[in-house]
C-alpha cells in the first residue's frame, strides 16, 4: 500500500520549532529592552529628584544630563580617537594573550615536562593583579603603549591558559585511543581529538579574558595613559565634568558589551558541531 504525502496545511505550517522560536526570542529581546529602560528611568528619578537615601544620588548627574553631554562628545574628533585608541590596545593585547595562551595551556596540559617547568612560575605569577604591573610595565618598556598593551595581554593571558589547560585535561581519553588505533600520530590526535574537544572551554576562557582585559586597559590608561577612553575618563573627574564621567563609563560598558558578544559569537560559530544543551534549542541562531 502506497503512502499519500500531503502538503501541510496552512494552519499547521506555521506551528514548527522555528515558527515557535521567534514568539520567544521577541519576548526575550522585550524584557532586556525594558530592563535597560527601567533601569535608566529609575536613575533619572533618583538623581533628578536628589534622593539620598544609603546612597547620595544628589551628587550624580542625571540620566538626561549625561546624555547631553554623550551627544556632544560624539561631535568631537577626540571622542573617537579615544575610542580608536583603545580598542587597538585591546586588539593587541588580547590577540597576543589569546594565542599565548592557548598555545602554553595546551603545552602545560599534554607535557609532563611542560607542567614542571612553566606551572610553578604561571602559579606564582597568576594571582597577581595585572594593574599591579604598571610599575614593572613602565620599567620595562620604553613607551607608554607598549605598556599598556602588556598589561591588557597580562590581564587575558591566564584566564585563556587555565581554562584551555582544564579543557585539554578534560577531553576522554577514549576519544584519543580510538584515533590512535587507527594510526594516528601524535599530530593527529592533538588536531582531530584534543583541540576539537577542548574547544568550548578554550572558547571559555576567551570570553572571560577579553572582560579581563577591559577591565585592566582601562586602569592602565588612567595611571599611565596619554590617549584612550580610560585616560579620558579619568581626566573628566579631575576637572569635575561629572557628565564625562558618565559617558566614558558608557562607552567602556558598550565597547565591553560589543567585544564580548563578538567573542561570544565567533564561539558558537566554532562550537556549531556541538549538540544543543536542554532548553537551548532556540538559542542556536539567537543566543543573545
Amino acid at each position: 500500500m502506497s503512502t499519500v504525502l500531503r502538503p501541510a496545511s496552512p494552519a499547521t505550517a506555521g506551528t514548527g520549532p522555528a515558527a515557535r522560536a521567534l514568539p520567544r526570542r521577541a519576548g526575550r529581546r522585550a524584557v532586556r529592552a525594558a530592563s535597560l529602560l527601567g533601569f535608566v528611568g529609575l536613575w533619572q528619578l533618583l538623581t533628578s529628584h536628589q534622593a539620598r537615601l544609603w546612597v547620595r544620588f544628589d551628587h550624580l548627574p542625571t540620566a538626561l544630563q549625561v546624555w547631553d553631554a554623550f551627544g556632544r562628545q560624539l561631535g568631537t574628533g577626540q571622542y573617537w580617537q579615544d575610542l580608536t585608541d583603545s580598542l587597538r590596545r585591546i586588539g593587541l593585547g588580547f590577540l597576543l594573550a589569546a594565542v599565548l595562551g592557548t598555545a602554553i595551556g595546551v603545552l602545560t596540559a599534554r607535557s609532563r615536562w611542560a607542567a614542571d617547568l612553566l606551572g610553578p612560575v604561571l602559579e606564582l605569577v597568576r594571582p597577581v593583579p595585572a594593574i599591579a604591573l604598571v610599575p614593572v610595565a613602565i620599567m620595562l618598556f620604553p613607551e607608554n603603549e607598549q605598556g599598556i598593551v602588556f598589561i591588557t595581554c597580562t590581564a587575558a593571558f591566564f584566564p585563556i591558559t587555565v581554562s584551555t589547560r582544564h579543557a585539554v585535561r578534560a577531553v576522554p581519553p577514549r576519544w584519543e585511543e580510538a584515533v590512535r588505533t587507527m594510526g594516528g600520530g601524535r599530530a593527529r590526535v592533538l588536531a582531530s581529538v584534543v583541540l576539537p574537544g577542548a574547544l568550548p572551554g578554550v572558547v571559555g576562557g576567551l570570553s572571560v579574558g577579553i572582560g579581563v582585559s577591559w577591565i585592566c586597559v582601562i586602569s592602565a590608561e588612567m595611571v599611565s595613559g596619554q590617549y584612550g577612553v580610560g585616560y579620558r575618563t579619568w581626566q573628566a573627574y579631575t576637572v569635575l565634568d561629572y557628565p564625562g564621567v558618565f559617558v566614558g563609563m558608557a562607552t567602556i560598558g558598550l565597547l565591553g558589551w560589543l567585544t564580548s558578544g563578538a567573542v561570544e559569537l565567533a564561539g558558537r560559530r566554532l562550537t556549531a558541531w556541538l549538540p544543543p544543551r536542554p532548553g537551548d534549542t532556540d538559542a542556536r541562531g539567537d543566543g543573545r
